[in-house]
């Protein structure tokens, strides 16, 4: 039988970083990736043990960007650009959590998708 060896990871250093907020009407997700898109972090509300309606509070949103910076601290990462998309609650509690950690934010982008008229929309409900 013969003994497997892995191979050691190791934690490269990313100055610049991508922060993404996905906030929805249910839960926040954050993940944070270096300017190569390789993924460095990552978090959410439902990971943090917020269930239910609570997911999509503020609140959840703020505690889930302090655990994801939290998560790549390792990485030293001292600017980063924010990336929003979705309507939910918690985007903004969310990138106003970053600014207590001492991360420069170079640009913040709302990236959520918007139809420019393109699939036809469900017919109105008639009640």
């Amino acid at each position: 039988m013969a003994k497997v060896v892995k191979k050691k990871k190791t934690i490269q250093e990313a100055a610049k970083a991508i922060i993404s907020v996905h906030s929805s009407f249910n839960n926040t997700i954050i993940t944070i990736a270096d300017e190569n898109g390789n993924n460095l972090a990552w978090s959410s509300a439902g990971s943090n043990g917020f269930k239910g309606t609570k997911k999509s509070t503020p609140y959840a949103a703020q505690i889930t960007m302090k655990k994801a910076l939290d998560n790549a601290l390792a990485y030293n990462i001292k600017e980063a650009k924010v990336r929003v998309a979705g309507v939910g609650a918690g985007r903004e509690s969310a990138v106003r959590a970053i600014g207590g950690t001492g991360i420069k934010v170079t640009n913040i982008k709302d990236i959520t998708p918007v139809p420019h008229n393109g699939c036809r929309q469900k017919k109105t409900r008639r009640v």
